[in-house]
């Protein structure tokens, strides 16, 4: 199988030395191939994303990326759209030996990842600047039923949509009353929804009333990044985006310009989204056994400085992959 690596900028080439340092381990029959994206690939050439990698991460089985800059927009936004990967996946689950909030925390995100205000359509005349948001019923119908089949497949009992329909009417009315009908389809899994700015008051009050959580894209890049704080932080915060053709998977941290080079960045996010993709290519043992090694590591001390410890980047990779 081909997978697009794409290290991208800041710690992103750290991180991902470490995430397939550790996946060699497993010895299985996957082919990495590097392309460049990112801040430093716009200076080099003028193009944050170049078409070769677009092409690349076109013709692959997955893409594996580590993180953009201020290129963000260019690279990972543009690539979600060309990809039409609709879905952004965002788990957020407290690991055993990290000091945390909320101990017990498993709630996995469910975002939509193709419109709303993402979408880019900003306009300014004179002092005046407007942003247009699109709601689609067929997105919204898209990423609800997702959230439903993931629920399902996860052995999920609850989806909860997540809206401002009290004062975006049209929009969030639109998302709201596409979930609910959504819903009917599925009896055997509860549904409730909440306001977005209730919802944040809940996840940090009382985060265990959630379970699978769909929502709209920026609504969605917020309250994962909340969740994220929860369980400690966005070192150990893994996603993927997927389509019905292609599949990108990428930690929800980014660039992190003011540690990269420094070689202190927590590889566990990058090495988590390894493990989305191990299980999305139906490597569901081997995800799992690395899984089982990165907790147990950092049950036993084994920490980055974020959470409490003073190992190097490669010096945790090392030792996940010495369990394995």
């Amino acid at each position: 199988m081909r997978i697009a690596v794409i290290p991208g900028d800041g710690i992103g080439k750290e991180v991902m030395e470490a995430a397939i340092f550790v996946m060699d381990r497993m010895n299985l029959p996957l082919k990495y191939e590097f392309y460049e994206a990112g801040d430093e690939c716009l200076k080099k050439y003028g193009k944050a994303l170049p078409d070769e990698t677009l092409e690349a991460c076109k013709k692959s089985d997955a893409v594996l990326f580590g993180a953009a800059g201020e290129t963000a927009a260019d690279v990972i936004v543009r690539l979600r759209q060309e990809l039409q990967t609709y879905a952004n996946v965002r788990p957020a689950r407290a690991l055993r030996g990290v000091n945390c909030l909320y101990p017990k925390t498993d709630i996995l995100i469910v975002r939509e990842n193709t419109e709303c205000l993402y979408l880019g359509l900003e306009f300014q005349i004179g002092d005046v600047a407007e942003a247009i948001r699109v709601i689609s019923k067929k997105a919204s119908e898209r990423i609800a039923r997702f959230a439903f089949e993931l629920a399902k497949k996860e052995g999920r009992r609850k989806v909860t949509a997540l809206h401002k329909a009290n004062v975006m009417k049209k929009t969030c009315g639109l998302f709201r009353d596409v979930c609910k009908e959504v819903a009917k389809n599925y009896p055997e899994i509860e549904f409730n929804e909440y306001y977005i700015d209730a919802a944040c008051m809940y996840m940090v009050m009382d985060p265990y009333r959630f379970d699978v959580i769909v929502t709209t894209n920026m609504f969605g890049d917020i309250v994962s990044d909340l969740a994220a704080g929860l369980v400690g932080g966005l070192g150990l915060a893994p996603s993927a985006n997927i389509g019905d053709k292609y599949a990108i998977f990428e930690p929800v941290h980014g660039a992190a310009f003011d540690i990269a080079g420094k070689g202190i960045a927590n590889p566990t996010a990058m090495i988590l989204t390894a493990c989305m993709m191990l299980k999305h290519l139906k490597y569901l043992e081997e995800a799992k056994r690395i899984e089982k090694a990165l907790e147990d590591a950092i049950y036993e001390g084994y920490r980055t400085r974020d959470i409490g410890g003073n190992m190097k980047t490669m010096e945790f990779a090392r030792e996940v992959a010495r369990r394995l």
